[in-house]
Protein backbone atom coordinates (compact mmCIF):
# COMPACT_ATOMS: atom_id res chain seq x y z
CA UNK A 1 0.00 0.00 0.00
CA UNK A 2 1.35 3.28 -0.83
CA UNK A 3 1.72 6.59 1.25
CA UNK A 4 0.59 9.82 -0.49
CA UNK A 5 1.32 13.48 1.17
CA UNK A 6 -0.84 15.98 -0.10
CA UNK A 7 -0.01 19.49 -0.06
CA UNK A 8 -2.34 22.53 -0.20
CA UNK A 9 -2.86 26.38 0.14
CA UNK A 10 -6.56 27.15 -0.52
CA UNK A 11 -10.11 24.80 -0.92
CA UNK A 12 -8.47 21.75 -2.60
CA UNK A 13 -10.45 20.98 -5.09
CA UNK A 14 -7.91 18.55 -6.86
CA UNK A 15 -6.88 17.00 -3.23
CA UNK A 16 -10.60 15.96 -2.96
CA UNK A 17 -10.97 14.21 -6.44
CA UNK A 18 -7.65 12.42 -5.91
CA UNK A 19 -8.48 11.57 -2.18
CA UNK A 20 -12.56 10.44 -3.64
CA UNK A 21 -10.98 8.39 -6.41
CA UNK A 22 -8.53 7.12 -4.56
CA UNK A 23 -11.22 5.87 -1.68
CA UNK A 24 -13.65 4.95 -4.45
CA UNK A 25 -11.62 3.21 -7.14
CA UNK A 26 -9.51 0.81 -4.40
CA UNK A 27 -6.41 2.23 -5.87
CA UNK A 28 -3.11 -0.08 -4.07
CA UNK A 29 -2.43 3.99 -1.87
CA UNK A 30 -3.86 5.47 0.88
CA UNK A 31 -3.80 9.11 1.58
CA UNK A 32 -1.69 9.49 4.77
CA UNK A 33 -2.09 13.31 5.47
CA UNK A 34 -3.16 16.60 3.76
CA UNK A 35 -0.75 19.49 4.94
CA UNK A 36 -1.15 23.26 4.39
CA UNK A 37 1.08 25.91 5.24
CA UNK A 38 -2.40 27.98 5.68
CA UNK A 39 -3.98 27.82 8.81
CA UNK A 40 -7.55 28.93 7.29
CA UNK A 41 -7.50 26.49 4.14
CA UNK A 42 -10.93 25.61 3.35
CA UNK A 43 -9.37 22.01 1.93
CA UNK A 44 -8.37 21.19 5.73
CA UNK A 45 -11.96 21.45 6.34
CA UNK A 46 -12.71 19.05 3.22
CA UNK A 47 -9.91 16.70 3.85
CA UNK A 48 -10.88 16.50 7.33
CA UNK A 49 -14.15 15.55 6.51
CA UNK A 50 -12.88 12.38 4.34
CA UNK A 51 -11.61 11.00 7.25
CA UNK A 52 -8.02 11.87 6.20
CA UNK A 53 -5.79 13.01 8.98
CA UNK A 54 -4.16 16.66 8.57
CA UNK A 55 -0.96 19.32 9.03
CA UNK A 56 -0.86 22.91 9.54
CA UNK A 57 3.25 24.39 9.11
CA UNK A 58 2.24 28.09 8.76
CA UNK A 59 5.29 29.63 6.54
CA UNK A 60 5.24 33.16 7.98
CA UNK A 61 6.10 31.03 11.19
CA UNK A 62 10.07 30.55 9.56
CA UNK A 63 12.58 32.50 8.80
CA UNK A 64 13.32 31.87 5.22
CA UNK A 65 12.47 28.99 2.59
CA UNK A 66 15.17 26.86 3.63
CA UNK A 67 13.95 26.93 7.73
CA UNK A 68 10.28 26.70 6.21
CA UNK A 69 11.12 23.54 3.56
CA UNK A 70 12.91 21.70 6.62
CA UNK A 71 9.77 21.89 8.97
CA UNK A 72 7.07 20.92 6.34
CA UNK A 73 10.05 17.87 4.98
CA UNK A 74 9.65 16.73 8.97
CA UNK A 75 6.29 16.45 8.81
CA UNK A 76 5.94 14.71 5.24
CA UNK A 77 8.95 12.01 6.38
CA UNK A 78 6.38 11.19 9.53
CA UNK A 79 4.18 9.46 6.83
CA UNK A 80 7.14 7.88 4.93
CA UNK A 81 5.59 9.07 1.29
CA UNK A 82 5.91 7.22 -1.85
CA UNK A 83 4.25 10.12 -3.52
CA UNK A 84 3.70 13.83 -2.46
CA UNK A 85 1.48 15.78 -4.49
CA UNK A 86 1.04 19.52 -4.95
CA UNK A 87 -2.47 20.78 -4.59
CA UNK A 88 -2.61 24.23 -5.17
CA UNK A 89 0.18 24.85 -2.93
CA UNK A 90 1.18 28.25 -3.46
CA UNK A 91 4.60 28.20 -1.89
CA UNK A 92 8.00 28.19 -3.94
CA UNK A 93 10.30 25.12 -2.94
CA UNK A 94 13.46 25.39 -2.65
CA UNK A 95 16.13 23.31 -4.85
CA UNK A 96 17.39 21.19 -1.71
CA UNK A 97 13.63 19.49 -0.85
CA UNK A 98 12.63 19.11 -4.68
CA UNK A 99 16.20 16.96 -4.72
CA UNK A 100 14.83 15.06 -1.55
CA UNK A 101 11.42 14.31 -3.43
CA UNK A 102 12.84 12.99 -7.06
CA UNK A 103 10.25 11.28 -9.09
CA UNK A 104 8.02 11.24 -5.87
CA UNK A 105 7.17 15.04 -5.89
CA UNK A 106 4.49 16.11 -9.05
CA UNK A 107 2.03 19.21 -9.70
CA UNK A 108 -0.36 20.47 -11.79
CA UNK A 109 0.18 23.27 -13.85
CA UNK A 110 -2.71 25.29 -15.89
CA UNK A 111 -1.41 24.99 -18.93
CA UNK A 112 0.36 22.92 -21.82
CA UNK A 113 3.78 22.88 -20.70
CA UNK A 114 6.28 24.34 -21.95
CA UNK A 115 3.50 26.86 -23.10
CA UNK A 116 3.19 29.67 -20.59
CA UNK A 117 5.19 28.49 -17.31
CA UNK A 118 4.46 31.11 -14.23
CA UNK A 119 1.08 32.45 -13.53
CA UNK A 120 -1.35 34.29 -15.62
CA UNK A 121 -1.66 31.41 -17.63
CA UNK A 122 -5.16 31.75 -19.24
CA UNK A 123 -5.05 35.63 -19.57
CA UNK A 124 -1.82 34.93 -21.46
CA UNK A 125 -3.21 32.31 -23.21
CA UNK A 126 -5.92 34.34 -24.44
CA UNK A 127 -3.55 37.06 -25.60
CA UNK A 128 -1.35 34.41 -27.64
CA UNK A 129 -4.46 33.90 -29.66
CA UNK A 130 -4.37 29.89 -28.99
CA UNK A 131 -7.04 27.45 -30.27
CA UNK A 132 -6.28 24.82 -27.44
CA UNK A 133 -5.29 25.21 -23.90
CA UNK A 134 -5.05 22.99 -21.04
CA UNK A 135 -3.61 21.33 -18.17
CA UNK A 136 -0.42 19.39 -17.52
CA UNK A 137 0.47 16.99 -14.86
CA UNK A 138 4.36 16.80 -14.19
CA UNK A 139 6.94 15.88 -11.89
CA UNK A 140 8.76 18.73 -10.04
CA UNK A 141 12.03 19.67 -10.62
CA UNK A 142 13.99 22.66 -9.34
CA UNK A 143 13.17 24.31 -12.68
CA UNK A 144 10.10 25.98 -12.50
CA UNK A 145 7.37 23.78 -14.25
CA UNK A 146 10.23 22.37 -16.06
CA UNK A 147 10.03 18.73 -14.91
CA UNK A 148 9.02 15.69 -16.98
CA UNK A 149 5.94 15.29 -18.20
CA UNK A 150 2.99 13.14 -16.86
CA UNK A 151 -0.05 13.68 -18.99
CA UNK A 152 -1.92 16.69 -20.17
CA UNK A 153 -4.81 17.44 -21.01
CA UNK A 154 -6.58 19.94 -24.00
CA UNK A 155 -9.77 22.36 -23.78
CA UNK A 156 -10.67 24.56 -26.25
CA UNK A 157 -9.90 28.00 -26.45
CA UNK A 158 -13.03 30.13 -27.72
CA UNK A 159 -13.40 33.69 -29.05
CA UNK A 160 -15.99 34.76 -26.30
CA UNK A 161 -13.58 33.76 -23.34
CA UNK A 162 -12.23 35.37 -20.81
CA UNK A 163 -9.72 34.51 -18.20
CA UNK A 164 -12.61 33.61 -15.83
CA UNK A 165 -14.10 31.12 -18.12
CA UNK A 166 -11.08 29.83 -19.42
CA UNK A 167 -10.06 29.07 -16.15
CA UNK A 168 -13.05 27.02 -15.34
CA UNK A 169 -13.13 25.08 -17.99
CA UNK A 170 -9.39 24.06 -17.48
CA UNK A 171 -10.34 23.28 -14.02
CA UNK A 172 -12.84 20.61 -15.12
CA UNK A 173 -10.18 19.41 -17.23
CA UNK A 174 -7.28 19.28 -14.37
CA UNK A 175 -10.21 16.99 -12.04
CA UNK A 176 -10.24 14.63 -14.25
CA UNK A 177 -6.09 14.33 -15.05
CA UNK A 178 -4.93 14.92 -11.62
CA UNK A 179 -6.07 11.81 -10.31
CA UNK A 180 -5.86 9.66 -13.24
CA UNK A 181 -2.09 10.54 -13.54
CA UNK A 182 -1.63 9.43 -9.50
CA UNK A 183 -3.31 6.39 -10.05
CA UNK A 184 -0.80 6.02 -13.05
CA UNK A 185 2.21 6.54 -10.16
CA UNK A 186 0.97 4.41 -7.33
CA UNK A 187 0.20 1.89 -9.77
CA UNK A 188 4.03 1.93 -10.74
CA UNK A 189 2.95 2.51 -14.83
CA UNK A 190 5.18 5.31 -14.84
CA UNK A 191 8.96 5.49 -15.49
CA UNK A 192 11.11 8.15 -16.31
CA UNK A 193 14.19 7.78 -18.86
CA UNK A 194 16.56 10.80 -19.79
CA UNK A 195 13.85 13.11 -18.71
CA UNK A 196 10.95 11.83 -20.29
CA UNK A 197 8.28 10.02 -18.93
CA UNK A 198 6.99 6.54 -20.31
CA UNK A 199 3.84 4.88 -19.61
CA UNK A 200 3.28 1.31 -18.99
CA UNK A 201 0.78 -0.52 -21.62
CA UNK A 202 -1.68 -1.28 -18.81
CA UNK A 203 -2.21 2.39 -17.33
CA UNK A 204 -4.93 3.42 -20.35
CA UNK A 205 -6.58 -0.17 -19.69
CA UNK A 206 -6.52 -0.16 -16.49
CA UNK A 207 -7.92 3.60 -16.42
CA UNK A 208 -10.60 2.76 -19.14
CA UNK A 209 -8.37 4.66 -21.23
CA UNK A 210 -8.17 4.08 -25.10
CA UNK A 211 -4.04 4.51 -25.55
CA UNK A 212 -1.29 6.60 -23.48
CA UNK A 213 -1.46 10.03 -24.83
CA UNK A 214 -3.59 13.79 -23.89
CA UNK A 215 -6.87 13.27 -22.20
CA UNK A 216 -8.84 16.04 -24.78
CA UNK A 217 -11.78 17.72 -23.33
CA UNK A 218 -14.17 19.44 -25.43
CA UNK A 219 -16.74 20.62 -22.95
CA UNK A 220 -17.66 24.48 -22.77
Amino acid sequence: MKSVVILISGRGSNMVRIATACRDEQWPARISAVISNEPRAAGLSAARDLGIPTRIVPHRDHADREAFDAALAAQIDAHAPDLVILAGFMRILTPGFVTRYQNRLINIHPSLLPAFPGLHTHARAIAAGVKVHGATVHYVTAELDAGPIIAQAVVPVFDADTADSLQARVQQAEHRLYPAAVRWHVGGQISVHDGVTRLAAAGPAALGLAAPGPAVDHGR
